[in-house]
């Protein structure tokens, strides 16, 4: 948040006319501010960082690259940073990419403007705001993908490696996971560290999306 307490978002999208209705709908509203917007993946990844936004709305196509792929760095340079994905089409290819790039949410382009200014407001408090149709159609796929079992992967892991692993699947960064267990952020980078070399992973996103398939597993 901002210093007056409001939610900071920056936009990215190919078309002008989407990203001056998407402003004007934030413009609107007392508790948010627009600090930059982008028309390309490049132009984003270069402006995001100084206008320290709490949401990035970023479309999906782009010219030069996909807002899946703006989500993966973004988010790989600064989790704080919140990404909710908005495109035209209801594709699961592009949600289960930005899933497992550590998205907080996916909205098409036909949301209403008072439910897309929800999804920003819920993204910004860290709920995740994935539809749930469209989410478990991901998650079947995940269970469907196969792969070493749960107990054959988890067996590796100490105890506090597998809670801290359930936190990382319920989107709460470093800093929030170590306040929730009580230890220093450092601690926790060198705990998810650990145990992503364990699981044979290289990102954090790629635990998330494997806590989802262990879920689903479940059900």
């Amino acid at each position: 948040m901002g210093e007056d307490g409001k939610i900071r978002v920056f936009l990215l999208d190919d078309h002008e006319v989407v990203r001056r209705g998407v402003r004007e709908l934030l413009a609107g509203e007392d508790d948010m501010e627009v600090v930059g917007e982008a028309a390309t993946a490049a132009d984003a990844l270069a402006r995001i960082p100084a206008g320290r936004p709490d949401v990035a709305v970023l479309d999906v196509r782009l010219p030069d690259g996909s807002g899946v792929e703006v989500c993966r760095e973004i988010r790989s340079r600064d989790e704080s940073v919140k990404c909710l994905m908005l495109t035209s089409f209801a594709d699961d290819e592009a949600l289960f990419d930005a899933i497992v790039a550590g998205a907080s949410g996916y909205v098409l382009k036909a949301i209403r403007g008072t439910e897309l200014l929800a999804a920003v407001r819920d993204v910004a408090a860290g709920k995740s705001l994935l539809d749930p149709v469209a989410t478990a159609r991901v998650l079947e796929r995940l269970r469907d993908g196969g792969g070493p079992r749960e107990d054959d992967e988890l067996a590796e892991l100490t105890p506090q490696e597998r809670r801290i692993l359930e936190l990382i699947g319920e989107g709460l960064t470093n800093r929030a996971i170590g306040e929730r267990l009580h230890l220093a952020e450092k601690t926790i980078k060198n705990y998810v560290s650990g145990l992503l070399s364990k699981l044979g992973m290289q990102r954090r996103s790629q635990a998330a999306a494997y806590v989802a398939r262990i879920q689903a597993e479940k059900r």
